[in-house]
């Protein structure tokens, strides 16, 4: 009987779906509160989207620099426990050799599997620190490029979402107008963006949705009512 083979599909780009999520949500929720108190307090567009445009400038470079150091540093630690176990598989190989043994018996493995499979991760000196670097420390290989990308597109992410928010100001003179328009255009841009965050990391989409909408709201609320009682 014909049987239908299983292909298993797995969603591989996690790091680059987490830097959009990190400039995204920023871009959406740091702007939207800035805009929201700026509202409260004046009454010209041009102040709130020249404002707004700076923070978005900033906001930008520090997110996409913050994200370069985040994933250069993974690189880094990354390199030196690779250099550090290379070292200790030639200095004290029987006690790799020894950690190699522990970590198949924490699966349950008993000792006359287990020596085979010693012997022939031993046979290979990049296979063995390869096979400590993930087994024992947890490790994988980072992509040496990674830093640059990660730095680009969280950037780009928290730029996207800030002129998104900032698009009212930008297309109408009168900032009553503008307000309720930029909370309208806001709120589902929070939503639609919670949607995709969360269809991509698994949860409920609606309650990702709600859950951004929520914490924008939030955020920009308690910036709208401090700005119009400092005013």
């Amino acid at each position: 009987m014909p049987t239908t083979p299983h292909v298993e599909r797995h969603f591989t780009a996690t790091e680059t779906v987490r830097d959009i999520v990190i400039g995204m949500s920023d871009g959406l929720t740091v702007p939207f509160a800035l805009a929201a108190g700026l509202s409260g307090a004046v009454a010209s567009t041009s102040i709130v989207v020249t404002a707004g445009l700076a923070e978005i400038a900033a906001g930008s470079i520090a997110m996409g620099l913050g994200g370069y150091l985040a994933a250069r540093t993974d690189y880094e630690h990354y390199t030196a426990e690779r250099a550090r176990e290379l070292h200790e598989v030639q200095a004290v190989p029987e006690r790799e050799t020894d950690e190699v043994a522990q970590i198949f018996r924490g699966y349950g493995i008993g000792d006359e599997q287990i020596m085979p499979l010693v012997t022939a991760i031993r046979a290979g000196r990049v296979r063995w620190v390869d096979f400590m670097m993930r087994f024992e420390l947890g490790l994988e290989a980072p992509d040496p490029a990674r830093a640059r990308q990660s730095a680009f597109t969280i950037a780009a992410s928290f730029i996207a979402g800030g002129l998104v928010l900032l698009a009212p100001y930008i297309l109408l003179h009168s900032i009553s107008n503008a307000l309720w328009v930029w909370v309208g255009v806001t709120l589902a841009a929070l939503l639609v963006f919670g949607f995709v965050r969360a269809r991509f990391t698994g949860i409920n989409p609606l309650r990702g949705g709600l859950q951004t909408v929520v914490i924008g709201g939030l955020a920009a609320g308690a910036a709208f009512t401090i700005a119009r009682r400092i005013g």
